[in-house]
């Protein structure tokens, strides 16, 4: 973690990542298919009014597709080449290059690094290693897992943000019991697959942004009170001085 000196205002109980210390300093170039450059919406639909509030004005991103289902590698070899950062979500991602040529993204669980390798697949011959994806059958009691699906060949759905992870508890005929980071046990199909490990960044719920400024790169507009809009911006608008909403109960706009 940064701990910004608070040399002023903006700066003043700023507590950011340290990107140096866990991501690639320079990763190589990310191929071409991985990527697509993601549209802003604004929060407005075809017609241009607004659906979604306190959206626009963030910075350009790219959409990087991960790999959440890794069924298409099974029993290959797979290199991580790079650790970066994703503007998208919240853990780090890796790019993995595979023997047969191929490159893909995937989330980055703890004490996985630069060089390891992850493989994918069923059976005791797969180990039980950082990255490594197996269905929840072959994973014994006791387990952090993340990435973990819903319905068999899906994607994964669940655990999947920065820090988390689910714990296999139990397994029951053809069903598996796993406690989800909500303390949440649910009952999932035994072939449906999961990522062993707990996933990165897990400072994440740390980080104090300090200015505003750092929300509207986020494409994160301001949230205003209702009462002080105009009328014709909000059911709780209008009024001379700070009056009463004038209903029995708080609308939405």
């Amino acid at each position: 973690m940064k701990i910004i000196k608070p040399t002023s205002n903006s700066r003043r109980n700023t507590i950011l990542l340290n990107y140096r210390e866990e991501l690639t300093h320079r990763p190589p170039a990310t191929p071409r298919q991985l990527l697509r450059i993601r549209k802003p919406q604004a929060g407005r639909n075809n017609q241009g009014k607004i659906t979604v509030r306190h959206q626009g004005g963030g910075h350009k991103r790219f959409y990087r597709f991960i790999d959440f289902k890794r069924q298409g590698k099974n029993g290959l070899l797979g290199k991580v080449k790079s650790i970066e950062y994703d503007p998208n979500r919240t853990c780090f991602i890796s790019l993995i290059s595979y023997q047969d040529g191929s490159y893909g993204f995937i989330l980055t669980p703890e004490k996985l690094k630069v060089g390891d390798t992850i493989m994918s697949g069923e059976g005791e011959n797969i180990p039980l290693q950082p990255g490594n994806s197996l269905p929840l059958k072959d994973i014994p009691v006791g387990t952090a897992i993340h990435n973990v699906e819903l319905k068999p060949g899906k994607r994964g759905q669940l655990a999947r943000s920065a820090g988390t992870s689910a714990e296999i508890i139990g397994h029951r005929g053809k069903y598996v019991l796993v406690r989800l980071p909500s303390k949440e046990v649910r009952m999932i199909h035994e072939n449906c697959r999961a990522t062993i490990g707990e996933l990165g960044n897990k400072k994440h719920n740390l980080v104090r942004k300090g200015k505003a400024g750092r929300n509207r790169h986020r494409n994160i507009r301001p949230t205003v009170r209702g009462a002080a809009m105009n009328a014709r911006d909000h059911p709780h608008g209008g009024g001379e001085g700070k009056a009463p909403i004038g209903h029995k109960s708080p609308l939405s706009p």
